[in-house]
């Protein structure tokens, strides 16, 4: 193939991946607006601007599109965790650290409404509220890891017990944080900080005895 040849192919290549990328966008919108089940490919199509027809060269349906747009989440999920469990936050005050690990998770909630409004979804296939899973784990090892440092002396069960307690806690106060206007936003943060610092105050306070 020669030089002539391949660049018309690079760009409709590109063409391809921004075309994609754009509706990708607009599943994110139609999804934090109505839902998995409420969605629809023609919705998703109007709202990129294509034709259903466009749609249908890259997606053979929704599940598909939602199945993409899961993958895209949770790279963005992973880079998100890289920031918030950052080992070095064990050595901070434990308001600091709160502050550290969760600014980037609401962060990313916040930006990515399509994605909590999947997982929240009922009607959304088991395999795509587990494709979360791995990242999940991640979380919860880096999160073990950061009490292991912090929490001397905690027995490796009740420090495991204690991270998916913390981690089960945000996530039932995570449709508050999502409902709240930009207004609200800063009091309802310091409310669930507030929450999980009590608890996690507690949990240390029982390791040190």
């Amino acid at each position: 193939m020669t030089e002539d040849t391949e660049k018309p192919s690079r760009k409709r290549q590109a063409r391809g991946e921004k075309r994609i990328a754009e509706l990708l966008d607009a599943a994110e919108r139609v999804f934090a607006a109505k839902g998995f089940k409420g969605a629809t490919t023609n919705a998703i199509a109007a709202e990129a601007g294509a034709s259903p027809g466009t749609l249908y060269q890259f997606f053979k349906n929704k599940e598909a599109i939602a199945e993409a747009l899961t993958a895209r989440y949770v790279e963005r999920l992973r880079a998100a965790h890289g920031e918030a469990f950052d080992l070095s936050v064990a050595d901070l005050p434990l308001n600091v650290m709160l502050d550290r690990i969760l600014d980037p998770l609401i962060a990313f909630d916040r930006a990515n409404p399509g994605f909590y409004a999947l997982l929240a979804d009922p009607h959304t296939s088991p395999d795509l509220v587990g494709a979360k899973r791995p990242a999940q784990a991640v979380m919860f090892d880096r999160l073990d890891a950061i009490l292991e440092r912090k929490a001397h002396g905690q027995p490796p069960e009740q420090r495991r017990r204690t991270a998916e307690v913390a981690v089960h806690l945000f996530r039932g106060l995570l449709p508050l944080i999502m409902a709240a206007s930009e207004e609200d936003l800063p009091a309802v943060i310091t409310e669930v900080k507030r929450a999980l610092g009590a608890y996690l105050d507690g949990a240390l306070a029982d390791a040190d005895r």
